[in-house]
């Protein structure tokens, strides 16, 4: 029992919903499709509906994702979760400089150019 990683299995919990929002969301679109070659839906129609179902997808994952991150701040001490909070907060200003990195590089290139 030992040997079981609590991490390792929020981890497959959390790539299987994926997976599995995923699979659903590409039937759902080749259903979609399947009814619009038919005749059965315009094309119109089909986009819309398309939509509305891409948008339930993503609903979805949202909502597994904040209750897999939850479970897995729940398993933690909360000397744990401070520690875990402090490498995301340090994750997210990184990613926020690299951010403004890419947008001054991408601000430069116009003037470059004209030159």
């Amino acid at each position: 029992m030992s040997d079981f990683d609590v991490t390792d299995g929020f981890r497959k919990l959390f790539l299987a919903s994926v997976g599995a929002v995923a699979i659903g969301a590409e039937k759902s679109q080749e259903v979609v499709g399947d009814l619009v070659k038919k005749g059965e839906l315009t094309v119109e129609q089909g986009k819309t509906l398309n939509k509305e179902l891409s948008r339930k997808a993503k609903e979805a994952f949202d909502n597994t994702s904040d209750a897999t991150l939850r479970s897995r701040l729940e398993a933690m001490s909360p000397e744990e979760r401070s520690a875990y909070a402090a490498k995301v907060a340090q994750m997210s200003a990184e990613l926020d400089s690299d951010a403004v990195k890419v947008d001054v590089e991408g601000a430069d290139a116009p003037e470059d150019s004209a030159q």
